[in-house]
């Protein structure tokens, strides 16, 4: 083997062979010449350092300084030739230190995406060079590594994993993200960018670790930001009755809506909006410090600090709703004919009506059911049992 690659084993898994970069060496040149005396370079399982004696001279480098079995007195050559028999090592230094650099969310997220804090150098090498998939949301973020240890990165829809990327619409620049994020498959505008409608048919493949970054932080933005202060422990979490305080002009109107025994107005807005059927994100906001909601927030990687402006706007509308007296209206249906009312909300309210097929007359949602219903249940003017509404006072809005 030349010194111009490496391929050794952890445990069982055998390491692709690595070329070291020039790149990565003339970092770790740079990088050894900014140290303090008596400082190391570490890695994984070795570091290297500067003799200080030497430091002047052209045999100044000590490779395992630290540990019993030092080499003092190495070459530039020396070193490069010590380095590139352990160049997995070294690229993975170079690829975090260099290439990604700063600590942050990008960087923790590209450490997360290999789990680089929890499985060695060979372990993660290894699973590159096969290929180590992440979900995030409805993406699939595929990562790999090159005979030179670059990361590099395939964004996709998960409904299109495995489907070759000559099959898809294939992007290269993150800014296309933001397009592909506004319309759901069937056109409509999406006014949260974490529901679960986003449309699948398109790839952004071989990008590097920046580009990746920027393209899911187009498609699903400040999930990451959020979910690495969650991991921080600095999560800033703006509970409902922080935010509705704070709502101004027509959303107002929100912060006389604060009434009932549990909260439940609260519970109900959050049942409708928060689920993981409506929302990947992961709610973490409740009704104050001291009162939490009876529904659950979610399964989503990433958290939900406060509620959205989906969910503000839904309850200014639900606020002038619910301020209506309720009346009592009589007309008759038989127990199938509620059941099968009950079955039109069910539907409507998980997405369901298009997957009910027309044929299926058992659904109790299915279109032609649905009409005879109406056919024999409204009068000429669309009144539910011939009963009008007559409500108290017109929608002002």
């Amino acid at each position: 083997m030349s010194d111009a690659a490496s391929a050794v084993s952890d445990d069982n898994h055998a390491v692709p062979e690595i070329d070291l970069p020039n790149d990565a060496f003339d970092a770790v040149l740079d990088a050894l010449d900014a140290l303090d005396p008596d400082e190391h370079l570490r890695f994984e399982g070795f570091a290297v350092s500067v003799d200080d004696a030497l430091d002047d001279g052209p045999d100044r480098y000590v490779l395992d300084p630290v540990g019993d079995n030092a080499r003092t007195g190495l070459s530039e050559r020396d070193l490069h030739a010590a380095l590139a028999e352990r160049a997995p090592v070294v690229t993975d230094w170079y690829v975090f230190e260099r290439v990604i650099g700063e600590f942050g969310p990008r960087r923790a997220f590209i450490r997360w995406i290999e789990d680089a804090d929890g499985e060695t150098v060979a372990t993660r090498y290894a699973a590159l060079a096969e290929g180590i998939e992440r979900a995030w949301g409805e993406l699939t973020i595929t990562a790999r590594i090159t005979d030179r240890g670059e990361r590099r990165y395939d964004v996709r829809h998960e409904a299109d994993a495995g489907t070759p990327v000559t099959d898809l619409d294939a992007y290269d620049d993150p800014l296309d993200a933001r397009d592909l994020v506004k319309l759901d498959a069937k056109g409509r505008y999406r006014p949260l960018k974490t529901a679960p409608t986003l449309r699948d048919g398109w790839v952004f493949d071989d990008l590097g670790p920046k580009d990746a970054y920027e393209v899911v932080e187009s498609i699903y933005p400040a999930t990451v930001a959020n979910w690495h202060r969650e991991r921080e422990g600095d999560l800033d979490v703006t509970h409902w009755r922080e935010t509705m305080a704070r709502q101004s002009g027509i959303y107002g109107v929100i912060q006389t809506w604060d009434r009932g025994e549990g909260h439940e107005h609260v519970n109900w807005v959050a049942e409708a909006c928060c689920d993981d059927s409506q929302c990947l994100k992961r709610r973490e906001w409740e009704y104050d410090d001291d009162t939490d909601l009876d529904v659950d927030g979610g399964d989503g990687v990433f958290p939900c600090r406060e509620p959205c402006s989906v969910v503000v706007s839904a309850a200014r509308k639900w606020t002038r709703l619910e301020s209506e007296q309720p009346r009592t209206y009589e007309f008759e249906l038989t127990p199938s004919e509620k059941a099968q009312v009950e079955d039109i909300i069910d539907a409507v309210a998980d997405g369901r009506i298009d997957e009910i097929r027309e044929a299926d007359t058992k659904e109790g949602a299915n279109r032609y059911r649905t009409r005879f219903l109406r056919a024999k249940l409204f009068d000429d003017v669309g009144n539910l049992g011939g009963v009008p509404t007559e409500p108290d006072e017109e929608d002002k809005e």
